[in-house]
């Protein structure tokens, strides 16, 4: 499976875990790493929000953004 998305690239988390501390204010992360796949055959990154650090998200957790700012 290859990747959707870019380094660099803006998306945002599809069903956010609303008890999250990790979750940004605004939703907006941007793709700082592509990851292999895992067992299951799906792809995963690396992503980034200001002020809160890095998290890996499965390429099924996350959507485009609709207007790259």
């Amino acid at each position: 499976m290859s990747h959707k998305y870019k380094v660099h690239q803006l998306v945002r988390i599809i069903h956010p875990n609303f008890s999250d501390k990790r979750a940004s204010s605004n939703g907006i992360y941007q793709v700082t790493r592509l990851m292999p796949a895992d067992q299951a055959g799906e792809v995963s990154y690396r992503i980034k929000s200001a002020g809160f650090g890095e998290r890996a998200v499965r390429e099924s957790e996350i959507a485009a953004q609709a207007s790259q700012i």
